[in-house]
């Protein structure tokens, strides 16, 4: 198989988290950057990627790099590219989106136009045609331009890896199913200890932590562009991949995974999102207020992403809410808390300073995501150990 250097995009500040990803898929990282992981792989990583990557905005093929200052740099650039090698002469290509931070080249339409005409001369002259019907499989590109160092990579994805399928429907403020999942891999929580999220919204934290639980891919099912790419990757590829995701599986769990929240309406929409991801069966769902936030079990986690107060008259009511919240972290006093938030005062009216805290864009939010950690539960006796000492 051939190698390709494949680039994953992420939230910035979450780098590390889909870099430990991709190795524990097998690939090696050839570079990690502001919000985006480069690795090397053959065409079945492409397929794997796609499926087995929890937070990771998409799967780009990296066709080229190079340095450009000026319009003619950047279509000479391009015209060099082997394009030929990456998409047939019925294709359909366009420069789906092009970004450019501290380079001197700075409109996105320009390089847009400029990049597919560029494609179209060097195609040309590849495969002796002088208009292209683009009737075939799509290969949109990505640009990159970081101080005058082009990227290009190719979108093997479509449609960014957080949109799994199973919500159709979201809450107000929503969370994305990629970052809600790398910031449930921040926190030290594993399946046999309880979590709960008490402003679950359309449920997506807890959906993405049964889903780890389950060990279900999150790209199981939904489709991507590269499948149609049978000139590159083998159909067989990504039935395959599909194949060893199902095999993984494993629903028949005992798992403690609660969401609350105080509209009826938004609960029935967090169950209905959890039946389509496939497991319904493995979260509770309850209309309850933060105000009501107890719980008899020691040593939980309460993850969530609770009001901003983005309208002003719900600002108002942002002091009385955190306040709750602060009477809620008191009341489970050996829980570890975690909450993401643009929410300025958070600290002041929860009532305590967050052990850590890490700066982190939901979309184009500023948000904060504020750790308070519990005591560790005590360690469990190992039985061996345990017998070893009465037959001595």
């Amino acid at each position: 198989m051939r190698k390709y250097e494949l680039i994953a995009p992420c939230h910035f500040g979450l780098e590390a988290v889909l870099k430990k990803e991709i190795y524990e898929l097998g690939y090696e990282i050839t570079k990690v950057e502001d919000g985006r992981v480069t690795f090397e792989g053959d065409e079945e990583a492409i397929c794997r990627a796609n499926i087995f990557l929890r937070t990771a905005e998409r799967v780009l093929l990296k066709a080229g790099q190079f340095h450009a200052e000026t319009f003619e740099e950047l279509f000479q650039g391009i015209r060099k590219i082997p394009w030929e090698d990456y998409i047939p002469a019925d294709g359909k290509f366009w420069v789906a989106k092009a970004s450019s931070i501290k380079s001197k080249l700075f409109s996105p339409s320009d390089i847009q136009s400029i990049v597919k005409k560029a494609m179209v001369e060097r195609m040309k002259e590849y495969y002796h045609l002088e208009w292209f019907e683009e009737s075939g499989a799509s290969y949109p590109l990505r640009l990159f331009l970081m101080k005058d160092e082009v990227t290009l990579g190719i979108d093997t994805s479509g449609n960014s890896l957080h949109k799994r399928g199973y919500r159709p429907l979201s809450g107000k403020a929503p969370i994305t199913e990629t970052l809600a999942a790398a910031l449930l891999m921040l926190t030290p929580w594993r399946r046999d200890r309880i979590l709960v999220d008490p402003f679950c919204g359309s449920g997506t934290f807890l959906i993405e932590a049964a889903m780890m639980a389950a060990n279900i891919a999150p790209g199981m099912n939904r489709s991507f562009t590269a499948e149609s790419w049978t000139n590159l990757i083998e159909e067989r590829l990504w039935r395959e991949s599909v194949e060893e995701a199902e095999e993984c599986i494993n629903t028949d769990i005992s798992v403690d995974i609660q969401g609350y929240d105080i509209d009826a309406d938004v609960v029935k929409i967090a169950r209905d999102n959890a039946r389509r991801a496939g497991v319904d069966h493995l979260i509770h769902f309850q209309q309850r207020s933060v105000s009501e936030l107890n719980h008899p079990k020691k040593y939980g986690f309460l993850i969530s992403n609770p009001p901003y107060g983005e309208r002003m008259e719900e600002k108002e009511n942002l002091p009385g809410l955190y306040r709750e919240i602060g009477e809620a972290l008191k009341r489970l006093d050996d829980w570890s808390a975690y909450l993401i938030t643009s929410y300025e005062d958070a600290e002041r009216y929860i009532g305590k300073k967050a052990d850590k805290n890490r700066k982190i864009y939901n979309g184009m939010i500023k948000t904060y995501f504020y750790q308070f950690l519990g005591p560790k539960p005590p360690r469990r006796p190992n039985p061996q150990r345990t017998q070893g000492k009465e037959m001595s």
